[in-house]
């Protein structure tokens, strides 16, 4: 697997995300634009990026903050968070940078593309989908459900995915409640899927140990959710994963 240094930029920042590929899969392939959580590119999403680029994706985990920056601590991470989402245009332009950047890449098919995240990353795919992007898919995991705008989502071009966990206290079952009302009112092929006992952060087993409140691992709903973003690629892309 090779892990590559991958600049691009958009209107206002010089930005350093990390490309994924696997040197066994030759030529144009599928694209993934991988959006972390609030921390920002760690390992959770490096671990993510390898297991796609091992299935014959080039995965491109985007910078959302610039210069490659990274989060220490929950609090940083909140505060750097809700900067982004406070400045919408800026948000959005920031995710359409790296759908813009994957795209031109050399390795990637510009007609097979998707998106996903994790926590933040999640609901910043869902902003990407919103803004009429390109995307065969996109797939959130225990992201935010509550920019979305009913007059925005019927933008919505790709194929939506949402993996929420049941006992998530941070994204509410009324928050997703409001969430499928809204899709109700597209065009949008979408999706839900609700993982019983599951908390915040479900994926992502470096909350094990971690006793970071209202987070959790779940192993079971790790495993279901990833196995159901694979179904999803296989339809749209006519792919065989698994």
């Amino acid at each position: 697997m090779t892990q590559t240094p991958f600049p691009y930029r958009d209107n206002t920042a010089e930005l350093q995300g990390i490309l994924v590929t696997d040197d066994a899969t030759s030529g144009r392939r599928p694209g993934v634009v991988l959006f972390p959580d609030a921390r920002g590119i760690g390992t959770h999403a490096i671990a993510c990026a390898e297991r796609l680029a091992g299935l014959g994706f080039a995965v491109l985990v985007a910078d959302l903050y610039g210069g490659g920056r990274t989060a220490p601590d929950v609090a940083e991470a909140i505060k750097l968070m809700n900067e982004l989402r406070a400045d919408e245009e800026r948000w959005r332009g920031r995710a359409q940078a790296a759908h813009l950047a994957l795209s031109g890449h050399e390795a990637v098919d510009v007609m097979t593309l998707a998106a996903i995240g994790y926590c933040f990353g999640g609901t910043t795919a869902l902003e990407l989908a919103q803004t009429g992007a390109t995307l065969a898919a996109v797939v959130s995991f225990h992201g935010g459900l509550t920019s979305l705008k009913p007059d925005r989502a019927a933008h919505i071009k790709a194929k939506v995915l949402v993996c929420h966990g049941a006992a998530d206290a941070l994204v509410t079952m009324a928050q997703l409640g409001s969430f499928e009302e809204h899709m109700r009112r597209t065009g949008v092929d979408w999706q839900v899927n609700v993982y019983g006992g599951a908390a915040h952060g479900f994926t992502n087993p470096e909350l094990v140990g971690a006793a970071l409140p209202n987070h959790a691992y779940h192993a079971a709903a790790d495993r279901r959710s990833w196995a159901a973003m694979l179904g999803l690629f296989e339809e749209v892309f006519g792919l065989k994963l698994r």
